[in-house]
Order: structure tokens, then C-alpha cells, then sequence
């Protein structure tokens, strides 16, 4: 965070003269595009208590502008930095230059420049943005397998499953531009292997009847809600 913070300093000069320059000829913003992109590209990775996220690998992006905001540095400042880190990631960062690009990546930054370190809730259609379309109803294994996708941003198909007692193949279909995977907690063997947009995690195990927590175990992503409850009758 500490780094981060100091990146985002030593950039603020050039981050507004590029707001600056761009501001002229650049496209409205928007934020629920950019809250979106952020929850589905960036949130794995990094905590944002507005748009829900809480990913650990990446800074805290409350944390990192907090206290530049109580020294008054702006919304449209922090923009500037954002865009300037999605193109230039710090050296020996994890995170890819242009993770996101054009008027995406001006989104993601326009979101963070009013989000990140303040309090509260986002309302309107903004509060809504970037929500996994996940569900309750319970998936069934089928012949042995049970298949639960993973979907945009940080969650599965379903937060409910169900299999009969005995040998079981579970399947995750990766549908999310991020990379996942699926176990299940306290179970050995049961853990299936990260895979990226397109691949399939999978793994065997038997089991008993009881209930069982799936899970994703990149860090940061069953704390954002990537879990659920398997029933096994």
C-alpha cells in the first residue's frame, strides 16, 4: 500500500497535466461501465468497499488514497494517477500493463476517482453495477458430475450444490475473464487447479453425506464471495 501510495504521489504531476491536455477531446465518462470493468478486471486483486471488492494481491485502494484525500488531492487527480498505473504498472507488479485499455480503462479510472477512499454506499444504477449474476438454486450432479461455472468477476454459477454420497467428478467451466478454480475446504484431494478464461478446473473425490464448502483459492476471491454450499445426501 505504502508503495503504492508513493507511486501515486511521485505521478500526480504528470497524471493532471495528462488530464489536462486530454480533457478537451476526451469521450464522456462512464462509471457504471467502469465500476463494472473494475469488479470483473480489478477486483480480484484489490480491495474497493464501494464496488465490493476486497482482493488482496493488489493495494488497498481505500488505504492508498485515504489520507491524499484529507490532504485534498481530488477526484479528478486520482483519476489521472489510476490511468496512469493501468498503463504503467509499477515495476515487479503482478498486474499486466493495459489490463484494461481505451474507453474502459478511462471508466475504471473515473470510478476510482470517486470511490476509492470515501466512505459510504454507491446508489442508483451504480449500485448495481458490476453484480454477478449468480443464484441460489441449487445445481445437481449429474452421472457423477457435477459441473459449477465460474462467471465474470468473482463468483460461481450458484452458491448451492448438490451430489449423492460416493465418488463425484466436479467440474468449473471458467466463464470469467479472470483466472479461478474450485476444492473443497478440508477435503484431501479436492482441489482443482487454477485455470484461465475457457479452462476447466477439476478434480475426483469421494465423499459422505454431509455439507461441504466449494470454494475459489486464489487469494482474495472467497472473501469477495467466490464459495458456496455443497449437500451431499
Amino acid at each position: 500500500m505504502d508503495r503504492f501510495r508513493h507511486t501515486a504521489l511521485a505521478t500526480v504531476a504528470l497524471a493532471a497535466s495528462a488530464i489536462l491536455l486530454s480533457a478537451c477531446g476526451r469521450n464522456s465518462v462512464d462509471v457504471v461501465n467502469g465500476k463494472t470493468q473494475f469488479v470483473n478486471k480489478c477486483g480480484a486483486c484489490h480491495t474497493l468497499a464501494r464496488a465490493g471488492t476486497k482482493g488482496i494481491q493488489g493495494p488497498n485502494l481505500d488505504h492508498a488514497f485515504v489520507q491524499d484525500r484529507r490532504d485534498g488531492m481530488t477526484a479528478k487527480t486520482v483519476e489521472g494517477v489510476v490511468v496512469h498505473q493501468i498503463a504503467y504498472p509499477r515495476r515487479g507488479s503482478i498486474m499486466p500493463a493495459d489490463l484494461v485499455t481505451g474507453q474502459d480503462a478511462t471508466d475504471v479510472a473515473a470510478y476510482v476517482g470517486q470511490a476509492a477512499g470515501i466512505p459510504g454506499q454507491d446508489q442508483g444504477a451504480l449500485a448495481a453495477a458490476g453484480k454477478a449474476n449468480t443464484s441460489n438454486k441449487p445445481i445437481a450432479a449429474k452421472g457423477g458430475t457435477l459441473s459449477i461455472a465460474a462467471i465474470d468477476g468473482t463468483a460461481y454459477i450458484s452458491t448451492q450444490a448438490t451430489a449423492p454420497a460416493g465418488q463425484l467428478t466436479v467440474k468449473m467451466p471458467n466463464k470469467s475473464s479472470l483466472g479461478h478454480d474450485i476444492g473443497l475446504k478440508g477435503v484431501s484431494g479436492a482441489q482443482g487447479k487454477v485455470v484461465p478464461q475457457g479452462g476447466t478446473s477439476t478434480f475426483t473425490v469421494t465423499l459422505k453425506p454431509g455439507k461441504y464448502t466449494y470454494f475459489c483459492s486464489v487469494p482474495g476471491h472467497e472473501a469477495a464471495g467466490m464459495k458456496g454450499t455443497l449437500t451431499v445426501t
